[in-house]
């Protein structure tokens, strides 16, 4: 019940400057680089990313099975860590790596 009312209140935010500033820094204090620490699906998700050049959210979340909501917190923990970004190209906006 408890992560159900975390889930709703504290939704993960892709666009969050403190969330990536605690990310990378705890990352570089563990000594952690480019996926290492990561679950298995963001991996997979970062990989797919790398190796498309620019991927949408639709185009992930249909790769992947993933809902939206799914989607946007397994992305949120890889903008957080520096690894993926939105870019516009047109009236579309993709995923890159960094």
């Amino acid at each position: 019940m408890q992560d159900c009312y975390i889930d709703i209140r504290y939704p993960a935010k892709a666009c969050d400057p403190w969330a990536v500033y605690s990310a990378t820094r705890s990352r570089e204090q563990a000594g952690l680089k480019g996926t290492e620490g990561l679950t298995d699906l963001q991996k997979e998700i970062y990989a797919f990313v790398k190796t498309s050049g620019k991927v949408t959210i639709e185009e992930m979340m249909k790769r992947f099975g993933l809902s939206a909501k799914e989607m946007q917190t397994q992305l949120a923990v890889l903008r957080h860590c520096e690894l993926v970004k939105g870019q516009r190209d047109g009236d579309k906006i993709y995923l890159v790596t960094y």
